[in-house]
């Protein structure tokens, strides 16, 4: 098989909320491939990433902190070595005037930012690139395609990018896609829903994962009282109010326990004015952004993980919990019941229902054999489905697939 060299494409990388990114582009070098990163954005809280994660901003390519002079110059190479492509590529931008985004500010500096990524990625001999999530990043490799000897693939998540096909043009991304991964059978469905049956053939289920050695199993933390944690951004999606009620009750139904809520987010302020309302302060403890090797330390203390989701595509931070063996509890949206079967290797409430969350977590705060069960199967799940070694070589496989240009 012959080694390939591509790009990863990302609106924000490295991200502290998807260091999984950065663990597949891991995976993917040690499997022999040559990957260089792109992001459109500068990293926000770079200082509490690990110093893999840091190294790794400084070898990747920061779009829009290019000088004006580097951009000119960039279009400049663009335009002379294919003047036809270069043309095309601006006409494409100028149908977004009107189509999709409708915005000639966001027309103008996607066109920008495929200037500056087509020199970059003809400096390495790269023809190839992959973005996550289907963003307006995709809308750039869309531009590239146009211009002419770029390929592009994409990963979709959900299920944001399915509440707004037209505007982020998701129809338009698949048809020019060399192939699509899609993390879910959800997922994937959703694609389907909006595309040509002829198009189908380009849609393959890879999950994300873990690093089951990496997370491995931790020993049982013994705390004087049982620890919920939820990790998450601090975004209504997350429903973290959710759980703050579901905590309300429980504590009226005189029930003890702790609460550990990771993450940063617009939220913030609206959950500690709940947690003070509920009179939970005392239990709840909000932590703030946190970098992967401090997160795996709080997993080690937590007896019960809960993420009560109104929109997700599926939760990496379960898929962590999970390879350690904490018991975890979700709600039954998009792919997460692909991930977690009720009453057998997780638990699943209701999406918006307090009074059903509660009633799961008190399950589990009542029944510390019941915590163990769905702990020991829950790694075993992750292990045989979401397991990063396995999953990240049919990416592997995929990128070097006969239809992509070496």
């Amino acid at each position: 098989m012959t080694t390939r060299s591509i790009a990863y494409l990302c609106s924000e990388y490295p991200a502290i909320s998807h260091t999984f990114i950065f663990r597949e582009i891991e995976s993917l070098r040690k499997a022999g491939m040559t990957v260089h990163t792109a992001s459109i954005h500068k990293p926000s809280n770079l200082t509490v990433m690990t110093d893999a994660e840091q190294k790794e901003a400084g070898n990747t390519l920061m779009v829009l902190s290019q000088s004006l002079g580097s951009i000119f110059g960039a279009h400049l190479h663009s335009m002379f070595k294919n003047p036809i492509g270069y043309f095309r590529m601006a006409s494409g931008a100028l149908k977004l005037f009107t189509k999709g985004p409708k915005s000639p500010v966001k027309a103008l500096a996607y066109f920008a930012e495929a200037g500056i990524l087509l020199q970059w990625l003809h400096r390495l001999g790269i023809t190839h690139i992959h973005e996550h999530f289907a963003n307006p990043t995709a809308i750039v490799a869309m531009l590239m395609k146009t211009y002419g000897g770029i390929s592009y693939s994409l990963s979709v998540h959900g299920p944001d990018i399915f509440y707004r096909v037209d505007s982020a043009m998701l129809e338009e991304k698949i048809q020019e896609a060399a192939f699509v991964r899609c993390i879910s059978h959800y997922c994937r469905s959703q694609i389907m829903r909006i595309s040509d049956p002829e198009a189908w053939h380009k849609l393959h289920i890879v999950r994300c994962g873990v690093n089951p050695d990496l997370y491995s199993i931790r020993k049982e933390p013994c705390n004087p009282l049982p620890n919920i944690l939820c990790v998450g951004r601090l975004v209504p999606a997350k429903g973290q109010h959710i759980l703050l009620e579901a905590c309300k009750l429980l504590k009226q139904q005189g029930l003890r326990f702790k609460v550990t809520i990771i993450g940063e987010g617009p939220d913030s302020k609206s959950l500690e004015k709940f947690t003070e309302n509920f009179g939970l302060n005392d239990i709840v403890t909000f932590t703030g952004v946190l970098g992967q090797n401090t997160v795996r330390e709080y997993y080690d203390k937590a007896d019960i993980f809960v993420l009560a989701s109104f929109a997700e595509g599926v939760p990496v931070v379960l898929m962590e919990a999970m390879a350690k063996e904490i018991p975890v509890i979700s709600t039954r949206i998009t792919g997460i019941p692909e991930l977690i079967e009720h009453e057998h290797d997780g638990l699943l409430a209701t999406p918006g229902d307090a009074e059903d969350l509660a009633c799961q977590i008190r399950k589990l705060l009542d029944n510390p054999e019941l915590r163990h069960e769905l702990g020991e199967k829950g790694r075993n799940k992750v292990i045989s489905l979401y397991n990063q070694h396995i999953n990240n070589q049919e990416m592997v496989n995929l990128f070097h697939e006969e239809s992509l240009p070496l």
